[in-house]
Formats: C-alpha cells, structure tokens, sequence
C-alpha cells in the first residue's frame, strides 16, 4: 500500500490512507486512487504537460502550457479536509503515472467547490465518474454535504459525469459559465447508478479473463528450480514446476467428456489449440504444438496478452506482474501458494501482489487457485490443473480452494452435468464469487450459478448481487459451515459477532438456494439446468411400490411440497399399458406440478421400459421431473428424450428418493420466490437523513471509542427517522417521583434503572398503573425494599417515571453494526422465554416492505400479534412502520454500533416505544458507497 512521503510530519500523519482504493473500471481494467501527496508534483506537471489545449483550457478556463512551481505546491499540498485532492494512478517501479485527478476546496460550512481533469487517452474508461464516486464519500467524511462546480457549456463529457450520478443536481448559466450544484445525500438513484456501473464494469473484467485468446504461462525459471534442487537434495520435481507441467498438458490434451460422462482426446495427445489462440510459454518445455511458443525469459514474449497464468514463488510472482504490465495483460491468475496462509511476511508479499497488479491494470484470481476454463460454444479457454474437463453446458461452477474445486469437477463429470464455466478463485484475494456471478448474470451460456463459498469477505454486496442474479437465473450456495463464520488459513475476513442465522437469512432475502453439500448442490443445479422451472408445488409421485410411495410422500410434505391424487405405484410385474397407463395419468392436464419417478426393483430386470415412458412424457408435457432409478445416475441417456420444439430433454437422476425430493423441494421454493412479489426498499415519510448525518458528526467529534447516548440524545437522533421515544423522568426521591408523574401525566409506571432489573417485573423492576401520588409514594418505598434484598447495589438506583402506554404486546427491535454484515436488524417479542428459545428474526438492510412482514410474520410467538386465545388483535402496521424506519436508520448510519427498542408496546392502535438504548462509534462498514477492490 502506498504511503505518504511528504516532509511535513503533521501533514503525514493526516495523511487518509482508509481513501485509498483499487477500483475496476468501465472496460474491466483496474486503477489505484489515493490521496495527492507532495511528492507528486512531477507526475502531475507531466499529466499537466500530457494533456491537450482543448483539455487545459476546459479545466482551467485559459491556455496553460506548463503549471508554475507555486501552482504546483497548491495543487500538491492539501489538508486532506478544507482542500482534498484523489489521483488515479498507474503504478511503476520508479514512481506513479497519473491518469486522473479530482478535487474539493471547501467554501463554506458544507459546500465545496469540485473539479476533475482525466488524461486524454485515459477518458472514456469511467475514471471521472468513479473519482466522483470516491470524492463524494470523502466529502460527506469531511462534513460537506454539496459540491458546486464551473464549467464550460463544450465540456459535455463532464457535464455529463455530474448528471449521470445520480445525485440530485441543479444547474444553471451566467456569462457563458454552466455553475453546476450536487446534493451529495445519496438517493435512491445514486446507489442504483453505482450498482450498476459496478456491475458492468466487473462482468467486463471477468469477461476479458474468461475470453482470453492470448495467454502467458510463467513457471519457476531454470535459475531458481536449480537453486531449489541444491538446497534440498533429492527432492524431486518442485509443486510449481508441477504446476507449471499440469496447465500446459492441460492446454494442449486435456481429457474432456461428452454428456453422460464419455472421455475423448485422452491426457497426453498434444493438440493445437482453438483457432485464435496463443499460448506463450516461459520456464517450461513441452511438446510443439500450432499456437504454442516457448520462451526462454518473460521480457522475450510479444505483445499484446490476454491473461497470464503464474506458478511461481511469491517474489518471483510479483516481479513477473511487473513485467507482464508491458503486454497488456488484463489478469493474473496465481496456481502457487505461499501468501497469506503463512503469516504476516506471506500476507505482506499477497498485498504488495494486488498493489502491483491492480496498479497495473490487472485483476488477480488466486493465490492458490485450481484455475479456470470455459466451454462456451463461441470460446473454449483450458487455463486450470483439471486434467478431465465435464462437458459443455450451461451450469457455472465457483470455488474457493483447489481441493474444493477437484471435488466439484469431479462430481460433475460423474453426473455427466455439462459446465459453462468454472472459476478457483483460491484465497480470493481479489476476484470473487461477486464478480464471477455479475459475469454470469449477463453470459448468455450459463443459466444456473453454483458457488461454494469457504468464506464470505463482503456480504452485504454478496448480497445484493445474488438478488438481482437471483431474479433472473438460480443461483446454488454451499457455505462452510451453517454460520459462514469459518476463516479458512489465507482468507482475508473481518471477524463477525453476529448470530449464526444472519448467514441463513441474508440468502433468503437473496432468493439463493442454499444446499447442504456439494451433493446436494449438483442435485439441485441438474434438476434446474434440464428441467423448467416448476409452476406450482403440487407434486405427483409414481413409485415402484407401496412402501416406496409413502416414502417419498412423506419426504414431500416435509419438504413443503403438496403430494397430488394422482400419485401411484407401479408394481414389478406391471406390463407395457399398465407403465403407459399410470405414468399417463400423471402427466395428464393439471394433474400436478411437478413429478417424482422412483424405480428400484428387487427381482426384475431394470427401470428400462418406465425410464423410457417418463422420459417422453416429462419432455411431450414440459412437466418438471426428477428421478430416482437403480443404476441410473445424473445425465444419462436413459432418461433423455426429444421434446416437440426439437430439443433433448433429460430427467436428472439421484441416488436415493430423499435426494431427489429434496432438490425438487429447494427448485419449488425458489419458483415461489421468483415470481412473488418481493417489494421496494422500504423509506417511510417523515426521514431526514442529512440531520441524523450532522448529529452523529457532531457527538462523534470529541470521542474516540464507543459513546453511549443519554435519553434525551437518543430521543433527537430517533426523531431524525420519525421515532417517538416516549419521555420518562428520573428521580430519586418519592416527591420527585409525584412530580415527575404530574409532569408526565396520570397513570404511570414506575422502573428500576438497574441494569438487569429494569425491564423485570417478576424481580419487582416495574410497577405498572399507578393512579395517584398516595400509590406512587408507597410503590417508590415497596421497590426500594425489594430490590434491596433481590441486588442491594440496586436500592440506592436511582428510578424513572413514565406515562403509562395503552395495553399491547410487548416486543423489542435490536439493530447492531457488525464488522463482516454490517447492519443486522432484529426482531422478537419481549419475555424470557422468548429470549431463551431465540424465537428472534433477523434481516440485513436494506429491507423491502416484503422482508419487514416477513421479519414479523416467521417468530414463532407471532399469534399473540394476531389475536391469539381471544386477544384483541394488534397494530402490526404500525409495527412493521416501526421496523421499516429502524432498518433505515441502521443501513444510513454505520456509526449506529448498537439499539435496542425495549420494550415497545404494540397496542390496537398504535405502537409506543418505551425505552432505548444507544451507542455510536466511528464507522467500520467494508461496504460504502463507493466502488473498491478488497486488498
């Protein structure tokens, strides 16, 4: 990471090294953005010098050939808060190219004056947009909540930087002069217009990976490997040499199978590589083949490249980005290890990795990658260790680890599943299953997305993405562990306190499907690869006997499916109409939704004649089916058939009947999600964001750590999101205690503020509906008394007095601010009970008004809000307003570290929020507004 090198130590040390960035841009190639330093004055004369009259003059109003040296030192120095300057740079050995640079000098409290100046061969790759991007985020930091800028009506690319942002802007002209306004808040605008410029910039930097036609394949140098072998006799050939060996066989013979799992071209036979394809060689020797060309030194391979593949040591690793930078190289994949997964030396020599690649354009998969390939129709890229590839199809495989990824291949090719793509993406130090599912989102070869995530670094914009993926095409998540709380050695991930099930339900606002194994997930990834998508979760089941059927009939109501009438079994000994019969009478018009086929005979031949007779049927009809048969496993041609549109269509195979329903089950449940209605972000009336923003601000300043709000605080900043928290008094004494109920106003209840006793009636905590001065002096000396001998610390508390609230259900809303979730909102209703069951939901903001009634509807003790036993039914509407404005609080506000609303009362009418709790610290959140590489 770059550091400051300026001479003045006061202005080093406010150097803002968290503004530092590697951003992709708009053609899928990376950048560095930091802070200007002094010692950038001679890159930016020669940026300066660089630029065109027609660019000058748009920046600067008047011709200016070179920038004097005091231009330079105002340009150079900066605070870093009145005056901030960001630079994209293109980092070199010697010292850093500017492509770009923006700028804010305040003019007022919140206002500053902004303007942008790219490189003239660098404009048109979206550097203004996301410099604005990351200035806008320093500014709101600094406190400036607009930016005003001057520009000439001709300059249009800029105009056109501010309109499209998404940012509320207002412009107008004098004397020639276009003065434009931006109201920095964010909108709902603002962050769909990031979103999607990520998007498209992140599919396009995996798509020139994936498309590679020009690849490099860098392996230990002769120098080295002999080095190697002197200081460890008898060691045999090195991992990297291996490595190196692998991929090249690969490239030129790797076995592939057609569907059902046949080989052709066997490992070994050296072929020519697809039309188009170059593949250059550097420290190791094969066989002659057209396309390939071996090279004794990296520096002696023509340009231009694609993709280079690295099996070599960390430092030779990073020396060889170097060198690679020269080609054009838009990405690395690394196959060796040796980085984070050591230590710290080995995560310093991974982050000086990133630095150097991203700094050069490139993006990094690996360290420690399987590698990747694709079988698309158009593009075939052999760039990984899998010596046997599964066939061509239209399911995209992600994984972390090469032992994952050996299992996954594996599989596949066992289930003869054919595979759009795969991606390793090793210790993920920069690639991720984010940026290859924004890739398959738009690649029209992949229709199903299976990741196995050992780890998740940012899920927050996780996600975001696997929604929208989601809503388009089914995405398939195997996590490590229920939690996802695993850290696998070299995976660099904040630690996480939140509960175990904020994993669970953050996939479940994404609509993933998530499996429970690799096995399960292949289950699931055939059944929607080769069968449509089910339209109801009616299912019909033919076994192949009694036992057999209720069987899966029972599995089927478990897994939340409806078994239709149509259901039936098949007897062994059933002949050719009585197979006709049945399975016709289980794909007949609206006989069911869907269909599960089990076959396991125990004295006849195999499931020949019904595996054929399902197969026609489950293509005539377009009913999905899925099947369990003796022998028959995954893709097969048993199974397969002619659809009437001229297609082939194949009922995938299970091992066992609860395998194929569970998968049908997972498929059903997420049918449903796709086509429910899932809501827009909730933003209810009455929110003032920029004031909450000045509060936080303002208190944070004069604190380092964690600040506590008192009641009366708490009370401002909740009102910034329509939040009424009722007052209450605190007192001491019984008078106090009357004329704090006087105040308040008649009847009230009376509290403990003790921690542990404040919400406790059954400790004597509370007394509720008390009617006037007389009962409130003797509850005041009852509580005294009793909490004395409960916990003596507690007698001397002091108390608080407040207005009673209509009578209701008592709930309390948590949010805190986690290190890897971020916000997690919770909810439940108040009790012991509940607590000690954790009958508690959680959602992850931001939330749709579909999550907040989900969020109320699945606690268990939810009844109670809905007249349960007779009760009077509650104001749920006013509930979920209540929740709705907290998630909002939560994801506008990274500062908020903790809130609690307990209890809040939830009555007919109306719901009243009795006490709060609430604490700020500076903002934590990796997922800001602003576009960033993990590094």
């Amino acid at each position: 990471m770059s550091t400051p090198t300026s001479g003045d130590a006061e202005g080093a040390a406010r150097y803002p090294v968290e503004w530092e960035a590697d951003v992709v841009l708009r053609d899928g190639s990376t950048t560095h953005l930091r802070p200007i330093r002094p010692d950038d004055a001679p890159a930016l004369q020669r940026f300066h010098v660089g630029q065109s009259e027609r660019s000058t003059y748009l920046r600067f109003f008047a011709a200016m050939e070179r920038l004097s040296d005091r231009d330079l030192v105002r340009f150079t120095t900066v605070d870093h808060d009145d005056r901030v300057a960001l630079v994209a740079v293109r980092t070199g050995a010697e010292s850093d190219e500017i492509l770009g640079v923006g700028r804010f000098d305040r003019v007022g409290t919140h206002e500053a004056e902004v303007a942008f100046n790219i490189a003239d061969a660098e404009q048109g790759r979206g550097l203004g947009s996301v410099l604005l991007e990351h200035l806008a985020a320093a500014a709101r930091e600094r406190g400036v909540r607009r930016f005003t800028a001057e520009v000439l009506p001709q300059n249009g690319k800029m105009l056109a930087v501010f309109k499209e942002a998404g940012y509320d802007v207002e412009q107008h002209v004098d004397d020639g002069i276009v003065t434009v306004s931006i109201d920095l808040d964010p909108t709902d605008r603002s962050r769909a217009v990031m979103a999607d410029r990520e998007h498209r910039a992140e599919a396009r930097s995996m798509q020139g990976l994936l498309s590679a036609r020009r690849v490099v394949l860098v392996g230990p140098r002769p120098d080295v490997v002999a080095a190697a072998a002197s200081a460890a006799p008898g060691s045999g050939v090195s991992t990297d040499e291996l490595i190196a060996q692998r991929v090249l066989a690969n490239a030129l013979g790797g076995t592939t199978h057609e569907r059902g799992g046949t080989a052709h071209e066997p490992a070994g036979t050296a072929h020519a590589l697809p039309d188009g394809q170059e593949l250059h060689v550097v420290g190791v020797t094969g066989p002659p083949a057209p396309g390939v060309r071996y090279w004794a030194d990296l520096d002696d391979v023509p340009g231009p490249a694609d993709l280079a593949l690295l099996a070599v040591r960390p430092p030779e690793a990073i020396d060889a980005v170097r060198r690679l930078a020269r080609l054009g190289v838009r990405g690395v994949v690394v196959l060796s290890g040796g980085y984070a997964e050591t230590g710290p030396d080995g995560l310093a020599l991974q982050r000086e990795l990133l630095r150097v690649a991203h700094g050069a354009g490139m993006r990094v998969v690996g360290p420690a990658s399987y590698g990747l390939f694709t079988s698309t129709p158009e593009h075939v890229l052999r760039a990984s260790l899998a010596e046997d590839v599964p066939a061509p199809g239209s399911i995209g495989f992600f994984c972390q680890s090469a032992p994952m990824a050996v299992t996954l291949l594996a599989t596949a090719r066992r289930r003869g599943i054919g595979v759009s793509s795969f991606v390793s993406a090793g210790h993920r130090a920069d690639v991720s299953g984010n940026d290859v599912m924004q890739y398959w989102q738009d690649d029209p070869s992949t229709a199903v997305a299976c990741l196995y995530l050992e780890s998740i670094g940012n899920p927050r914009k996780f996600s975001r993405i696997a929604r929208r993926l989601a809503s388009v095409k089914p995405v398939v998540v195997v996590t490590a562990g229920r939690s996802g709380q695993v850290v696998p050695p070299g995976h660099a991930v904040r630690s996480t306190r939140a509960p175990r099930r904020t994993l669970e339900e953050m996939l479940r606002q994404s609509g993933v499907i998530r499996a429970d194994n690799t096995h399960h997930m292949v289950d699931i990834a055939q059944l929607l690869a080769h069968q449509p998508l089910p339209a109801g979760r009616r299912v019909g089941i033919l076994a192949s006997s009694a036992a057999l059927a209720a069987l899966v009939a029972e599995a089927a109501s478990s897994a939340g499916l409806i078994v239709s009438a149509s259901s039936d079994f098949l007897p062994e000994d059933a002949d050719d109409a009585q197979v006709v019969s049945a399975v016709e009478a289980l794909y007949a018009p609206d006989a069911c939704d869907v269909v599960v086929v089990v076959h396991v005979p125990t004295l006849r031949p195999g499931p020949g004649r019904v595996s054929r007779v399902v197969a026609e049927a489950a293509a005539r009809t377009g009913r999905p089916t899925v099947a369990s048969m003796l022998g028959l496993h995954g893709i097969t041609e048993a199974l397969s058939a002619t659809a009437p549109d001229g297609s082939t269509r194949c009922v995938p195979a299970c091992s066992t009947p609860e395998d194929a329903v569970a998968a049908l089950g997972a498929v059903v449940r997420y049918a449903r999600w796709r086509e429910a209605d899932h809501g827009t972000v909730v933003r209810p009336e009455g929110i003032d964001s920029p004031r909450a923003r000045a509060l936080v601000e303002e208190l944070l300043v004069p604190v380092s750590g964690r600040l506590a709000l008192d009641p009366a605080t708490t009370g401002r900043l909740l009102a910034c999101y329509g939040i009424e928290l009722w007052p209450s008094r605190r007192v001491s004494t019984a008078d106090d205690a009357v004329a704090a109920a006087e105040e308040v106003g008649w009847p009230v209840a009376l509290k403990s503020t003790a921690p542990g006793l404040r919400h406790r009636a059954d400790l004597g905590g509370v007394r509720l509906d008390i009617g006037d001065a007389t009962e409130l002096r003797t509850d005041v000396a009852q509580m005294r008394a009793t909490l004395g001998s409960v916990l003596p610390a507690a007698a001397e508390a002091p108390l608080e007095v407040q207005r009673m609230a209509d009578s209701g259900v008592a709930c309390v809303i948590r949010s805190t601010e986690d290190q890897l979730f971020g916000p997690v909102v919770s909810f439940g209703l108040a009790g012991d009970a509940v607590d000690l069951l954790g009958d508690v939901s959680y959602g992850v903001p931001p939330l749709t008004q579909v999550d907040v009634g989900a969020m109320v509807r699945s606690v268990r003790a939810a009844p109670r809000l809905f007249g349960y036993m007779g009760t009077a039914v509650s104001d749920t509407a006013a509930l979920e307003d209540l929740l709705a404005r907290v998630s909002v609080m939560a994801d506008d506000l990274p500062e908020l570290r903790s809130l609690e609303l307990y209890p809040v009362v939830v009555a007919e009418r109306g719901v009243a929020v009795l006490d709060a709790q609430l604490v700020l610290a500076d903002a934590q959140r990796a997922d800001a507004l602003r576009r960033a590489l993990p590094g």
